[in-house]
């Protein structure tokens, strides 16, 4: 594998990464009756739609056919990815929840 192929790879598979990441935050919201296109634009409100939550969004499931999400996997895989604003956004609603 040459260098270029070598970062498409990378590239390929930090993509792929950060959908999960995103469909876990959007389960994570399902799960606890709260609308995860809200929650990241109270995080990011200069940001446009971000297709890839739209696409996030609609690969949820019904809170009553999901696995449960430990609030700390979440804030894990947010951190994981540099997303510390939506981590102190999830943050707050776990505090609410408590």
């Amino acid at each position: 594998m040459n260098s270029k192929e070598m970062q498409e790879k990378i590239i390929q598979n930090y993509q792929k990464d950060e959908h999960m990441m995103i469909l876990v935050f959007a389960q994570w919201c399902v799960n606890h009756d709260l609308d995860p296109a809200f929650l990241y634009r109270k995080a990011y409100p200069d940001q446009d739609a971000n297709p890839a939550l739209l696409q996030g969004i609609d690969l949820t499931v019904p809170k009553e056919e999901s696995e449960e999400i430990p609030d700390t996997t979440l804030l894990g895989v947010l951190s994981l990815f540099g997303n510390d604003d939506l981590a102190q956004v999830v943050t707050e609603e776990i505090r609410k929840r408590k």
